[in-house]
């Protein structure tokens, strides 16, 4: 049985005690050489991740250049969303930070937290509903984007204040148990890569003792190893587009990834097939985006099509995990390589001709025994958190729809227990 839907009410999201903050578009726009090394953070839409905020590579800014933004300031509770581009995208402001400042394509959604609960807020504006309804108010084909103007006219259909609360309760408890094993997943992932920097990046692998330094193209290195073009080392998949008509959102076909849409943090999510085989990438093959953002890389958990915006590698060695440790390091920032005016791309030349280290003797194998087990474990709570999003969002739309009576459901623990 539903929940008493005689206390819901649906109104304007403007008619709501909601407030909607834009980013500040002044001169006072923070510009890249202004970002340091630590301060306050500067968010953009690729911190977002599985609707969560993934901090691991967050741009900051001076606290004396925060003081001078004057709009855009997020704190606790607060939501983001993304309002051009790939509008509707949301992240709920809880990371730890006190205080983070949005750019120019996003607004900040504060509820007032005693009518409207901002993590009930939070769950309905990423419901499907309400998210069809943000991009039905949306404009621009070239770039869409939706105005505050429109948005304050997307309806919101709200119970009463304890509803929501416990409604917020239940979903939550699947966002506790996906952000405790994301922590762990960081915890991990820095592990292997932190072996990684020690052993290939400050050469003090086991024995460099013993081994005398010499010049290269990429600075000091060990004698004996070398510097070799990713072609030698790897095979690279180009990927190529089919046409549209063989796309299709209904599972027909194998997957179909064209670009960085449906990355996630290691590991992308299915959302559209192709009927047609082109361009493909294997189960552990590389992705790497090779059109704006260029240098994002994700890894295939199945066999799928690529088309025009991602490339595919594999080690020649059986090293993968070393293939994939490398280019992760090489390209912590995106947009290294590649050229165009408007956006970074890059051609199969370039890619052939990236210079990657390449170690001697049984370094690389002594590496991949640690870095292995680790990438395992994160392969298999990057699963778990699949299927608890899954969980989640098949409850989401019964829940704040009302479909489901909230006082039958059970307590969070027993779900995190569970």
């Amino acid at each position: 049985m539903g929940t008493d839907k005689s206390k819901w009410k649906q109104l304007p999201l403007g008619d709501w005690p909601i407030e909607i903050i834009d980013g500040d578009r002044s001169k006072n726009y923070p510009k890249r050489t202004e970002f340091v090394e630590t301060g306050i953070p500067f968010l953009n839409s690729t911190n977002f991740v599985d609707d969560t905020l993934d901090t691991t590579n967050l741009n900051y800014i001076s606290e004396e250049k925060a003081a001078s933004i004057r709009k855009g300031k997020v704190q606790r509770d607060d939501i983001i969303m993304t309002t051009r581009g790939s509008i509707g995208k949301l992240v709920l402001f809880n990371c730890g930070y006190p205080l983070a400042i949005i750019n120019a394509q996003m607004l900040i959604v504060k509820a007032d937290g005693r009518i409207v609960d901002p993590i009930f807020l939070f769950n309905l504006l990423r419901s499907e509903n309400v998210q069809a309804q943000i991009k039905n108010f949306s404009s621009g084909s070239a770039q869409p984007q939706i105005p505050i103007r429109d948005l304050v006219q997307v309806p919101l259909k709200i119970p009463g204040f304890q509803i929501q609360r416990r409604i917020a309760s239940i979903l939550s408890a699947y966002d506790d148990l996906i952000e405790n094993n994301t922590r762990r997943i960081q915890i991990l992932e820095e592990m292997a890569q932190k072996i990684y920097t020690e052993w290939f990046v400050h050469f003090r692998f086991p024995g460099h003792e013993k081994v005398k330094m010499v010049d290269s193209e990429l600075g000091r290195i060990p004698k004996g190893w070398e510097v070799k073009p990713l072609s030698e080392i790897s095979s690279i998949t180009m990927g190529q587009s089919p046409k549209s008509q063989f796309y299709n959102e209904t599972g027909e076909g194998i997957p179909f990834h064209q670009g960085v849409r449906d990355y996630g943090a290691h590991f992308p999510t299915d959302r559209l097939y192709c009927t047609v085989q082109n361009r493909i990438a294997h189960e552990g093959d590389i992705l790497f985006s090779v059109r704006a953002p260029v240098g994002r890389i994700n890894i295939a958990t199945k066999t799928m099509v690529i088309g025009r915006g991602l490339s595919a590698i594999r080690s020649k060695q059986n090293s993968q995990i070393f293939l994939l440790c490398q280019l992760r390091h090489k390209f912590s920032e995106e947009d290294l390589i590649g050229g165009g005016t408007i956006f970074k791309a890059v051609t199969k030349k370039d890619m052939y001709e990236i210079s990657m280290l390449h170690p001697i003797g049984n370094i690389i194998e002594e590496f991949q025994s640690h870095a292995k087990p680790i990438w395992k474990i994160i392969r298999i709570l990057s699963e778990k958190n699949n299927n608890l999003r899954q969980t989640r969002d098949l409850l989401l739309p019964r829940l704040i729809s009302g479909d489901i009576d909230v006082s039958e459901m059970p307590d969070p623990e027993e779900v995190a227990a569970a």
